[in-house]
């Protein structure tokens, strides 16, 4: 067990006297587990494990509809205005489309850190496999889908611009998050939701370490059959065969050090997009395992998402296409 997250009773002492003192002030441990590079800029916030209590977070909002178990998160920036429309952030979580939670440790890293940015931010659950037999794909795409819907039918009532929204997700949130990216309503993915009628298109998407070729990967619960049984299920999931010319700008980050998904799948993916003409970034993090957030000890990581959002969420090639 990792330790270095429970407090010495001396801090939280300190924790208390602080929080008498200056309401709302939260005091934590470093932004990601085993931290110890110097501050960056821009500068840190301290890490609250659980949600944030400087942002206003509306949880388990029931954004599939019906008797959906599913539920999203939305954050909104400090200095929110429900008539001041900003751009929007959708957040994947990954699990191997098995396991996760819209409340993990970094999917709150991310939704805080770019909340904090002046993003709205919506972090989701989605249909996962629970038990044998059972098939979650492509539903899992069809809930990350209606959810872009959600934020842009009820962008009035969120301060948001429905032209900028955008999307990231680690591992399997971001095999969504590229999917949601590159596949159009051509390629059978968009059907009828609560929302439906709704376009789903992205502005732009950030993959971390996510699996884009899955054929060169393994064979997953999620679709109830093995590669060998059912390739073109693994080849229908996989982003790499939707990349088009013209296709809205991605952002690839991995780690050398990842053993859960090699890092050859992300080269894939870059590959794919270069062929296609698409704009791109691929980002190699040096040493960096699996399931890191912003803040990984390796490197900072802030800035460069903060840049490419800034980018294509609030200058002039926002636009969805």
């Amino acid at each position: 067990m990792n330790t270095k997250f429970f407090q010495p009773a001396r801090w939280l002492l300190l924790n208390l006297v602080l929080a008498l003192a200056v309401p709302g002030l939260v005091l934590g441990a470093d932004p990601a587990p085993d931290d110890d590079a110097q501050p960056a800029k821009p500068a840190r916030q301290p890490y609250v494990p659980g949600y944030p209590t400087f942002l206003r977070v509306d949880r388990d909002v029931a954004y599939l509809g019906g008797d959906r178990a599913e539920k999203a998160d939305v954050y909104f920036p400090q200095q929110w205005a429900k008539d001041k429309k900003v751009p929007a952030v959708l957040i994947i979580h990954g699990g191997g489309f098995n396991v996760g939670d819209k409340a993990n440790r970094r999917e709150i890293n991310i939704a805080t850190n770019l909340a904090l940015q002046g993003y709205v931010c919506m972090s989701i659950n989605y249909q996962l496999h629970q038990k044998a037999g059972e098939v979650n794909w492509p539903q899992a795409l069809y809930d990350a889908k209606a959810a872009v819907r959600w934020l842009r039918k009820n962008a009035d009532q969120l301060g948001v611009d429905p032209g900028r929204i955008g999307v990231i997700g680690g591992s399997a949130g971001g095999n969504l998050a590229a999917m949601l990216d590159l596949t159009r309503p051509k390629d059978g993915f968009d059907l009828p939701d609560p929302n439906g009628g709704v376009s789903a298109a992205v502005s732009c998407a950030v993959d971390f370490y996510g699996v884009t070729k899955l054929m060169e990967y393994h064979d997953m619960k999620c679709f109830g059959k093995t590669r060998a049984e059912a390739p073109e299920l693994y080849e229908k999931a996989s982003p790499v065969n939707y990349a088009y010319k013209g296709a809205p700008p991605m952002l690839i980050v991995h780690g050398t050090a990842d053993k859960t998904v090699d890092i050859s799948q992300s080269e894939a993916m870059a590959a794919a997009l270069e062929k296609a003409g698409v704009e791109h970034q691929f980002v190699i993090v040096p040493k960096a395992p699996h399931t890191f957030d912003l803040q990984p000890k390796q490197r900072d990581l802030r800035p460069l998402v903060f840049e490419f959002f800034a980018k294509y969420l609030k200058g002039e090639t926002a636009a969805a296409k």
